[in-house]
């Protein structure tokens, strides 16, 4: 059963809506005011909303404006109550991320009518969201045995043959074994956190208190931290004459491992899908109150199309370019820029250079 909340300061009008949604078998939920509504709708997480726009306390708008920026309420289909619609509150309300206007008096045809058009809008969505998440898990079934079965390789071969020539080997060609095992089970050990780390930021919307905990943290030292990953980053792919970095100092709102992992696994795609001695660029700066990093690599590029469809566990023409990894770095710098109310664009000219952007919001001292 469609549990819908029903926020409204007037009590009659409140249990009119409310008898009527009961009357067509759905669950409501009353609130007589803001303050209860954004209480309600994060302990309830209903399917839709609807507001009254005028009320004391904490308006519609303030309603709409704190659920928008909650991950559990943020999708919610919202509909607003209002005794007048002038062009300017439309505009106000659409722009916040209302999906509808009821103006008062309606009917409980009109009520109706706006409720299950907006509820079968959610329905297609969400249809189209669980296409894509079936989509994932074939990749995943697909692509991970494949991604293990590389690194896992590389280890038991060159096991073995140390093991069969052990008496034949010298100390300079043991020493190459040895490192052929380290490196092959080092790329294990990353991609197997990888995994785990992109399941568990799937599981962490669903789970307020560990995606407060996941988001708190505060970083005044971003420019150090880019060169120091950077350089270690360069200097694992022995390319410490290719890596060229510029970056502005701030404060911001993410913890210090969360932004060494996005800017670790960035450098790692820049390095990975470009040439020895092609440049690899990273640029931070100040715009407002955003800091943006650029990392910039001469490479193979990506299509348009490429970019429309970046996924986890996709890995561009492997056929014709094979770099080792799932293609999870991308996705999992994504995921952590957005959860920090950032966003990570991707500018690519095919076989030429493709830049990946950052924006995160710096912190703000309180005055």
């Amino acid at each position: 059963m469609k549990k819908i909340l029903v926020i409204e300061d007037e009590q009659g009008i409140l249990d009119i809506i409310t008898d009527v949604l009961e009357a067509e078998c759905f669950t409501a939920i009353k609130a007589e005011n803001g303050k209860i509504g954004v209480e309600k709708a994060l302990e309830n997480v209903p399917d839709l909303i609807i507001c009254d726009v005028m009320m004391p306390e904490i308006d519609g708008y303030t309603v709409l404006k704190i659920l928008r920026k909650n991950l559990l309420t943020e999708a919610i289909p919202f509909i607003f109550l209002t005794a007048k619609v002038e062009r300017a509150d439309l505009r106000k309300g659409m722009g916040l991320g209302a999906d509808d206007y009821l103006t008062k008096p309606f009917t409980n045809a009109e009520l109706m009518n706006a409720i299950n058009t907006r509820l079968e809008k959610q329905g297609t969505i969400e249809r189209k969201t669980q296409e894509q998440l079936n989509e994932l898990r074939s990749s995943i079934t697909l692509s991970l045995p494949h991604e293990l079965r590389t690194p896992l390789n590389g280890i038991i071969g060159s096991s073995n043959f140390i093991i069969q020539e052990f008496k034949e080997l010298e100390s300079d060609e043991m020493l190459e074994m040895v490192e052929n095992i380290h490196i092959s089970a080092h790329r294990l050990y990353r991609l197997i956190q990888n995994f785990l780390l992109y399941a568990d930021l799937e599981l962490l919307s669903r789970d307020q208190d560990r995606l407060k905990l996941f988001t708190t943290g505060f970083l005044c030292n971003p420019k150090s931290i880019i060169r120091e990953v950077a350089i270690e980053k360069a200097r694992n792919f022995n390319r410490l004459k290719d890596l060229d970095i510029t970056s502005e100092d701030t404060n911001l709102s993410i913890s210090e491992s969360n932004f060494r992992k996005i800017v670790d696994e960035l450098l790692d795609n820049a390095f990975k899908f470009s040439s020895f001695g092609t440049k690899v660029k990273v640029i931070g700066r100040l715009e407002g109150d955003v800091f943006i990093v650029d990392f910039i690599d001469f490479g193979k590029g990506m299509s348009a199309n490429e970019i429309s469809n970046i996924g986890a566990y996709q890995q561009f023409n492997r056929k014709i370019y094979e770099q080792q990894g799932s293609g999870l770095g991308l996705s999992i710098a994504k995921q952590i820029t957005e959860l920090h109310h950032g966003k990570l664009t991707i500018q690519s000219i095919p076989l030429q250079q493709t830049t990946v952007t950052i924006f995160l919001p710096i912190e703000v001292e309180e005055t």
